[in-house]
């Protein structure tokens, strides 16, 4: 007799992916019409970036839905992925992708900018997943939860207070979504992508230009689709046995930290 195989899974082949209209998120959902993923595809302001990233999934033969997302009211925003599962048939991915940050010190930072910022990283991720997973349980074929952090879930930033506040609670979370949900056959992990050429970082879509980060060990931002395909890799059956993990995705910039310390020659790095 031989061995008993590794489950392949039979959640949905529907993904959500919220913050879809570019960069990262355009990538993923790119990468997972490509697995065979139909894809619910969300934007904030850039409803033309999403009906384009839809034209991208439909062109690989896959389904695609459009919805509006403003994350800085989580509650009523987070009914799109309800939404967005009845129009495309079922629900067995969700990736917690879209994201706001800060430039501000602490001692200048109002409330308001600390709760907008939390509400969009933290309490609309929580609140998406939530959705996602009351679904998934009640059909009984389990699923992925996939969560887009940052290096920053673990190193602070100046200026980043509530960015890394949320960033470091979207980790703890999914952690515990992770023994919350084994049980269901739903898995829960955590990307941690570094600087990332897209428009969030204040680059374009394009490739990004090697010895352009003399300071990173691989001396460039990172390209969108490497941050695509580790998600792709934790939304797909193969990842089976993963759940409560956090993988960087960031050439080894987090590796510079004390390295990076001890060579700095000025106070400019106090500064926002």
């Amino acid at each position: 007799m031989g061995e008993a195989p590794i489950s392949s899974g039979e959640y949905d082949s529907v993904a959500v992916i919220t913050g879809a209209d570019s960069g990262i998120g355009r990538a993923t959902a790119v990468k997972l019409a490509e697995q065979g993923f139909d894809v619910g595809i969300t934007f904030h302001t850039d409803q033309a970036g999403a009906e384009r990233t839809a034209k991208l999934v439909r062109e690989r033969g896959r389904a695609a839905a459009v919805r509006g997302h403003d994350l800085t009211h989580p509650e009523p925003a987070s009914a799109v992925v309800d939404e967005l599962a009845d129009e495309l048939g079922g629900l067995g991915v969700l990736v917690n992708n879209a994201g706001t940050g800060s430039r501000t010190p602490v001692l200048e930072m109002d409330f308001g900018t600390w709760r907008s910022v939390l509400a969009v990283d933290l309490d609309g991720p929580f609140l998406c997943a939530q959705r996602a997973a009351r679904r998934m349980v009640d059909t009984g074929r389990g699923g992925r939860i996939v969560n887009v952090t940052s290096v920053h879930e673990e190193y602070p930033r100046v200026g980043a207070a509530p960015y890394c506040a949320a960033k470091g609670g979207l980790r703890m979370l999914t952690r515990v979504l992770a023994i919350e949900l084994a049980q269901y056959g739903i898995t829960a992990n955590t990307v941690a992508p570094g600087e990332i050429a897209t428009p969030m970082t204040g680059q374009e879509d394009r490739p990004p230009v090697p010895g352009s980060r003399p300071g990173f060990p691989i001396d460039r931002p990172g390209d969108a689709r490497e941050v695509a395909t580790l998600i792709a890799f934790l939304a797909s059956p193969a990842s089976s046995y993963v759940t409560g993990a956090s993988m960087f995705v960031d050439g080894g910039l987090s590796l510079m930290g004390p390295q990076a310390a001890s060579a700095v020659t000025s106070g400019d790095w106090r500064t926002v």
